[in-house]
């Protein structure tokens, strides 16, 4: 048997992927990476009312648009394919009827309305509610008599009288004693396997070392342990029963824990608002486990050569937006002007301000822009506010009313007639120039405030009171656009 560490990240196809799920991916790819082992991306799809081919197509984009790339799954392959549960469905037949012919599961007629009866009187006596084992010893007439109502049984496994206990990679050693674990549905009446099977199932059979995941599934780790000791007596996988990690919950507004319905846990609504992937995976991997020494800025691979299970926290993790923001705001700092200005492309393609294909001279100019923003943005969204008016053509140039309406003014008519000459005149159209010469007008030979007018100037060239730096824009822009522009003004 291979010491090769094997761990797998498994969602379900439900809805928008979420940060929450980020998370627990990232940790089992660093863990993989880290141990020089196999990160397996497996689909759990079992559940046809709620898994969509959709959200299956999601699921794969997102982990690429991050980068967490599988060493075997969908599209990739590997040596324990297929890796949709829907495709292993003969498998999970075939295990279910190994476990009953063999005595650690059992037929159980019971309805929800009884089971559920049971479980209240369970409580009204003090004792802890589950399954009282009430089929687990039927006689052959109390069988008939059930097939005789018609009724399906479900398949529960049988649990051991005893207690379960492992040491938790991130909580240490627990236990739980055996009243507290009731015997569980691993089949439905219907024949549909349920998660208590297939998700052992899939761990055995393709050979998994380790599960790192989320808290809420704590519970069910005993109950896992107990199927894969029967799994070593029926033959199916190799005989490991993975070591299991659970990780800390990440925490919403209100110290609640971030469900699935909650706004900021939708990975979708940071790729529209523009966050890197490098920022929110830098940020996610803050939530419950320590780099060390204080640092809090890191990259993917630095992330895997220093990631040990052992820092992780047991201790809830509070999702922070405005510090996910600065690390990202970091992150795009970081970037080459080149490998920014091609991701701001797609921004402003996006909102239509650039052509699907930009032309090299809109490259260009993007290129030429990128350093005036680049310490300013916090997400890539705030682009085309920032530089749509560098691109619009001069019929489409629109200036901003209310901006307009406090700026530009009656009084300051003949400064910005007189900036036009100049701007005109002016030897070299180039920042230093731009600034001394016009400074030198406006401000000392005219004697107005420099942020009265060159606000004035900034809505007048740029449409908006706010704006990339004014002479490095005009620079860019050129003349005869600059000139243009304020003639426009001046007219209206």
């Amino acid at each position: 048997m291979s010491n090769k560490v094997r761990v797998r990240f498994c969602p379900s196809p439900t809805g928008d992927p979420h940060v929450g799920m980020v998370r627990t991916a990232l940790f089992n790819w660093a863990f993989a990476k880290h141990n020089n082992g196999t990160f397996v991306f497996r689909i759990e799809d079992t559940d046809t009312s709620r898994d969509s081919e959709e959200s299956y197509q999601a699921l794969l984009d997102s982990m690429r648009w991050l980068g967490l790339n599988w060493d075997e799954g969908p599209e990739v392959g590997g040596p324990f394919g297929p890796y949709r549960q829907s495709e292993r469905m003969d498998i999970y037949k075939d295990v279910a009827k190994k476990l009953y012919e063999k005595g650690f599961a059992y037929h159980c007629y019971c309805t929800q309305e009884e089971v559920e009866e049971r479980r209240k009187a369970q409580k009204e006596k003090g004792q802890t509610p589950g399954y009282d084992a009430h089929c687990r010893e039927l006689t052959d007439s109390q069988i008939a008599e059930f097939k005789c109502k018609n009724r399906e049984p479900v398949l529960r496994f049988r649990m051991p009288s005893k207690t379960i206990s492992w040491n938790d990679l991130v909580r240490g050693e627990l236990s739980f004693k055996h009243e507290h674990i009731p015997d569980y549905v691993l089949v439905r009446a219907n024949g549909d396997p349920l998660y208590t099977l297939v998700n052992p199932t899939d761990d055995a059979l393709m050979e998994i070392t380790h599960v790192l995941r989320g808290e809420d599934l704590l519970s069910s780790t005993p109950r896992q342990i107990a199927l894969y000791e029967a799994f070593k007596e029926i033959g199916v996988g190799k005989g490991i029963t993975p070591d299991f990690g659970h990780l800390p919950y990440v925490m919403g507004e209100g110290n609640k824990k971030l469900s699935k319905r909650d706004p900021e846990s939708s990975l979708l609504l940071y790729r529209r608002e523009g966050f890197l992937p490098e920022g929110l995976l830098n940020y996610l991997a803050l939530l419950g486990w320590s780099f060390g020494n204080d640092i809090e800025f890191f990259s993917m691979q630095e992330m895997a050569d220093n990631f040990e299970i052992s820092r992780v926290s047991a201790n809830p993790a509070r999702f922070d937006i405005k510090k996910c923001t600065a690390i990202n705001a970091d992150w795009i700092r970081k970037l080459s002007v080149p490998e920014l200005a091609n991701r701001m492309e797609k921004q402003l393609i996006d909102s239509k301000i650039l052509p699907n294909s930009p032309s090299p001279e809109q490259k260009e100019l993007l290129i030429s822009a990128t350093p005036l923003v680049q310490e300013r943005l916090e997400t890539l969204s705030q682009v085309p506010g920032m530089l749509s008016f560098f691109f619009v053509s001069e019929s489409e140039f629109v200036v901003d009313k209310e901006d307009a309406k406090n700026t530009l003014t009656q009084d300051l008519l003949p400064a910005l007639e007189k900036s036009v000459k100049l701007l005109r005149d002016i030897p070299e159209f180039k920042t230093q120039s731009l600034h001394d010469e016009l400074n030198k007008l406006l401000v000392t030979e005219m004697g107005l405030k420099p942020r009265v007018i060159f606000t004035a100037l900034r809505v007048a060239v740029t449409g908006r009171k706010v704006s990339p730096p004014l002479f490095e824009s005009m620079e860019i822009m050129g003349r005869d656009k600059v000139i243009s522009r304020i003639e426009k003004c001046l007219k209206k």
